[in-house]
């Protein structure tokens, strides 16, 4: 199945894209997705924060086909 996925921020630069579409088997969940993406594009990046459908989720939230993921580096501020 097929989700989109998009990343933000300095994930963008380290990726090399901003955005792209994945062929993902049934049953993959959010963190599962990242740690795959990050091993192919060797990026080495802890505590991303992840939504599905423009909603914050869980490392450990399923996919559908169809779900549109974004990646975003933690957050800090002063």
């Amino acid at each position: 199945m097929k989700v989109s996925v998009k990343y933000f921020a300095s994930l963008r630069e380290l990726i090399g894209e901003a955005s792209a579409t994945v062929e993902i088997e049934e049953n993959t969940t959010v963190d599962a997705l990242w740690l795959s993406i990050s091993e192919r594009k060797n990026v080495e990046f802890d505590n991303v924060m992840m939504t599905v459908n423009m909603e914050y989720v869980k490392p450990g939230c399923r996919l559908t086909a169809g779900d549109e993921v974004a990646f975003f580096p933690p957050v800090t501020g002063g």
